[in-house]
């Protein structure tokens, strides 16, 4: 497969749809969220990143946002790189200041059973569609607020900007201060991640090496960081997982494989919190990881880890002689670069797409679950591995599919083996220094937690009941 022209939600068409009151993680108001519906790229196991969210309500919250000055106290204590060493327990103080003992079970869904038909431990949500087209985030929903020229107030068709996505008479924000509240209230308590996905979309570039480029606008990236601010701002104290841009250091790194001869707009844009930053996409990764420290200390927080970023896909690998640790080293080394030393943790994927959908299209993207046979999980297993040790952080696996040999190949009924290989050999990934793996689908069309025949429930439930598997070996 050629990762060097991977396409997605290059072509998304954001569509809003009314909000439903969700268990757990979101109630309240009726509003409109966009999702992200991702067109397959040209590549055997993934394109862009689609939302497979589905439609899902703002919080109920109606004050302000949370604001913190301050890096110290909470996580910032007693987590934030310190792990460090191959020889300790890679990931043990991150899983354990989220109040975990276990891997952690995540999933992406609206749907209040499937929600609450299993002890989730975390769910995640993008944030993506556009920003707000002022200078600075909109004080109203209701009026003089609009994104991508479209009103955001609810007597319009819609809005794209995340801090939106609400009734208009809630201040901006609602709905993330909702979503975390929910989270923390459900029971078992989860944790909500925000998978941050703006560039793409608000700068209107072709996805790919047009879309790292657009960084370099100084009016781009100003209106960028002061979004990035105030999601910040409405976290606030709470604990979350804050993941940024998805394949966008993956596009970087096959444009350079060093981050600090990229151009981006980033003391330029940013002189309130990144001022002795450099302008380069490295820079823009330790400006965005830096604001993280300051604004919401209880967060932990990664960038993206993509198979594809040094022009071999490593996880369609055919080949047993390739040096797969080299190549995670050379995906690691530009990641702290860009400022990764400094993050919590690393996020990886599998496919954004179902294996059974990707072969209905003529491509191959399934991995060998008998491990005898490139590729395989055991490949891609190993490079994970490598790139923790080399990085010295953890790493999650995100949306991550959910088909599964019962389905038949329709829409939203894809096969694919993921969810029963990972939930099946958990140690597996607890050996490469894993925190957990997160499920959800990369397109609305693809296998959805509602559609799967109850798969991810059962086999969640049935994980749950054995006491989960420990990180620590």
């Amino acid at each position: 497969m050629n990762k060097v022209q991977r396409s997605g939600l290059g072509t998304a068409v954001v569509l809003c749809v009314a909000s439903i009151a969700v268990a757990g993680c979101s109630s309240g108001n009726s509003g409109s969220q966009p999702i992200a519906d991702a067109s397959p790229g040209g590549s055997a196991s993934g394109g862009g990143q689609g939302s497979g969210s589905g439609a899902s309500s703002s919080g109920g919250s109606s004050s302000g946002g949370s604001t913190s000055g301050s890096a110290s106290g909470g996580l910032a204590d007693a987590a934030h790189n310190v792990d460090g060493g191959v020889g300790s327990c890679l990931g043990a103080s991150e899983l354990g200041a989220l109040g975990k003992q276990r891997l952690l079970i995540g999933v992406s869904t609206s749907d209040a059973p499937t929600v609450a038909a299993a002890p989730f431990d975390l769910r995640y949500e993008y944030l993506s569609g556009g920003l707000f087209d002022g200078t600075a985030p909109c004080a109203s929903c209701a009026t003089g607020c609009t994104a991508n020229g479209t009103t955001c107030a609810n007597s319009g068709s819609g809005c794209a900007w995340w801090g939106c996505w609400q009734y208009d008479q809630d201040p901006p924000g609602a709905y993330v201060r909702g979503f975390d509240t929910g989270c923390a209230s459900a029971s078992p308590a989860q944790i909500p991640m925000f998978t941050y996905y703006e560039i793409l979309q608000s700068s209107s570039a072709v996805e790919g090496a047009a879309e790292v480029r657009a960084a370099t606008s100084a009016t781009l990236m100003t209106r960028y960081f002061a979004d990035w601010r105030f999601l910040l701002q409405q976290i606030g104290q709470a604990t979350a997982i804050l993941h940024i841009e998805p394949d966008f250091w993956g596009y970087a790194e096959q444009l350079a494989s060093d981050p600090t001869t990229l151009a981006a707009a980033v003391a330029s844009a940013n002189p309130t919190d990144c001022a002795s930053m450099p302008n380069t996409i490295a820079g823009m990764g330790q400006c965005m990881i830096s604001m993280v420290r300051q604004y919401a200390p209880n967060a932990l927080v990664g960038l993206h880890a993509s198979a594809w970023g040094t022009n071999v896909d490593v996880a369609m690998n055919t080949d047993a002689s390739f040096d797969v640790a080299g190549e995670a080293a050379k995906v690691a080394a530009f990641l702290a670069a860009c400022g990764e030393t400094n993050a919590d943790l690393v996020i990886v994927e599998t496919s954004d797409r179902d294996a059974g959908y990707y072969q209905s299209q003529g491509r191959n993207a399934w991995w060998d679950a008998t491990n005898a046979t490139l590729p395989d999980f055991h490949q891609d297993f190993a490079w994970v591995k490598a790139l923790t040790e080399a990085l010295g952080k953890p790493a999650l696996y995100w949306q991550t599919p959910l088909g599964n040999m019962n389905q038949n190949n329709t829409t939203n009924h894809w096969q694919d083996n993921r969810v029963d290989y990972f939930l099946g050999h958990m140690g597996e990934l607890a050996a490469a220094h894993v925190l957990g793996a997160a499920f959800g689908a990369g397109a609305a069309d693809q296998t959805l937690p509602e559609t799967d025949g109850n798969n991810l429930v059962t086999k969640t439930n049935a994980y749950a009941s054995t006491g989960g598997q420990a990180l620590c070996q």
